[in-house]
């Protein structure tokens, strides 16, 4: 029999504080970037892009951690694993995060290479190029937490940036497992395209295994999982390899399949979009918590949509407003 847990999600993920400032088309035009997407860099090029941006606006992040932020808010018992550096930056992440009530234990690796940061660039139409220098983070091993700690929380939660760095991509695999063996649920977002592209067979291999519970991704992730163009027949290619499938689709809303019964939620409407930083993050933060309250899923569509409107319309990843006055308001 499986023992009651402490925690409703314990989420191991990059931590990571962001820097986010305004930019044009040319900007990114000019620095090699993909609009809308994410690149990995090296400390060289942090320094580089950062030296070019104007005025920055320095929150923590990390996707993994946004979502715990946003659960959180919500009610939710939460504890994160990650790794921050001995600095400035790593005690301003782990301040943030445990401020929210969020479990965070880990301790702070000492020396180089510094805490993780992303340089964010925010389009006037509110879409994010995203410039990530993993630092400390992808120094996550399988001795930052045991089977105990994976144990003691009903989801483990991953992120697929993980699979970026050896030691993490390891380590991932390894909770996993610990998961499983205590009966615990796996779930996983994607993160990104590029991820995809370099780990797909690894995220191929984990469905095939029976190793994923619930899946995060968006329309072009999960179109690049299953190797298929067409949104739908992707979704009826993935959703039969995993219990629970959440695909988001911007303003086109998002669509569930729970054992191969079809949920869908509308977007939820908004007059301007001002950043779409952490706009998944905050979806499955609403979708998670909603699970964790025993709700249907429709109405933990519902939480997704929601969460995922309030990020867009503040800057930041972080939730600047009520959230649980906002879900109680809508569904009580």
């Amino acid at each position: 029999m499986t023992q009651p847990a402490r925690f409703d999600i314990i989420a191991i993920g990059n931590a990571i504080v962001d820097v986010i400032a305004r930019a044009d088309d040319d900007f990114l035009a000019a620095h090699g970037m993909t609009k809308g997407g994410m690149q990995l860099i090296d400390a060289a090029g942090a320094e580089k892009i950062y030296a070019a941006m104007g005025p920055g606006l320095e929150m923590s992040g990390g996707s993994a951690a946004n979502s715990l932020a946003g659960m959180a808010a919500l009610g939710a018992r939460c504890a994160f694993i990650g790794v921050v550096a001995d600095d400035q930056l790593g005690q301003v992440f782990r301040h943030d995060l445990t401020a929210l009530g969020v479990h965070f234990t880990t301790p702070a690796r000492p020396g180089q290479p510094p805490t993780a940061r992303c340089l964010i660039l925010v389009t006037p139409d509110g879409q994010r190029t995203m410039n990530t220098f993993l630092g400390a983070s992808q120094h996550l091993g399988a001795d930052a937490f045991d089977a105990a700690q994976i144990a003691d929380a009903d989801i483990l939660y991953l992120e697929g940036y993980l699979w970026n760095a050896d030691a993490s991509r390891a380590a991932m695999a390894g909770a996993i497992a610990m998961a499983r063996a205590a009966g615990r649920r796996v779930a996983f977002t994607l993160s990104d395209g590029f991820v995809i592209a370099a780990h797909g067979d690894d995220f191929r291999a984990m469905l095939d295994a029976g190793d994923i519970d619930i899946l995060f991704a968006n329309e072009a992730e999960i179109m690049a999982l299953s190797g298929l163009d067409d949104f739908d027949a992707a979704v009826a290619k993935i959703a039969a390899q995993t219990p629970l499938l959440i695909a988001t689709r911007g303003e086109k809303g998002a669509v569930a399949v729970s054992n191969g019964v079809r949920h869908i939620v509308a977007a939820e409407p908004i007059d301007q979009v001002v950043d779409t930083t952490g706009a998944g993050d905050l979806f499955a933060a609403g979708f998670l918590a909603g699970l964790a309250q025993g709700r249907s899923i429709d109405d933990c569509l519902t939480m997704g949509a929601l969460c995922a409107r309030a990020i867009i319309a503040q800057v930041g990843p972080r939730a600047q407003c009520d959230l649980a006055a906002m879900v109680a308001a809508r569904l009580g």
